[in-house]
């Protein structure tokens, strides 16, 4: 939720205008506004590169997953984990827009590292994905876009070390 809807639920909540701190964290979203909005079309504009860069470094790093037996083994398993790259991608752009973590949670993790464990993903390389992920993001942006754009990514490998 933005911090535009945070601050007006909770002032209706209750049943009082926003306070003088609570427009400031408004007028502080707006005026990130274009910094977000220029992550977001950066990492949305390179999203097949991204997520290439992002595979080979996760492949390099761990070969096994490639292998026989691997989780990422065969073209159906490897789709399915750019796919997912994909996905995480996104999930970190919306957190990024939003300027909070919470659409990342409830659109896109609630029960994502339950689902991992019933399939028998490694949550470790999970982890380790998502920071390949960050890293191949990270590199496309300036100094200070990457350091706006990684929490969201971070929060993501958290939640999936669980």
């Amino acid at each position: 939720m933005s911090v535009v809807s945070q601050v007006i639920l909770k002032a209706d909540d209750n049943l009082r205008y926003p306070s003088s701190g609570e427009l400031q964290s408004i007028s502080s979203f707006f005026q990130t506004g274009e910094q977000r909005v220029r992550i977001a079309t950066t990492l949305a504009e390179n999203e097949k590169k991204i997520v290439e860069q992002a595979s080979k470094q996760l492949w390099t790093k761990r070969p096994d997953f490639i292998a026989p037996g691997g989780n990422a083994y065969g073209t159906k398993q490897r789709a399915q984990c750019l796919r997912d790259f994909g996905w995480y991608l996104r999930l970190a752009t919306y957190g990024v827009l939003t300027g909070d973590t919470a659409e990342i949670e409830q659109i896109g993790l609630i029960g994502a590292r339950e689902m991992y464990n019933a399939l028998g993903v490694p949550m470790p390389g999970m982890v380790e994905s998502i920071r390949c992920l960050k890293n191949a993001s990270v590199s496309l942006l300036s100094e200070a876009d990457a350091a706006a754009a990684a929490p969201y990514f971070d929060y993501i490998a958290q939640y999936m070390a669980g």
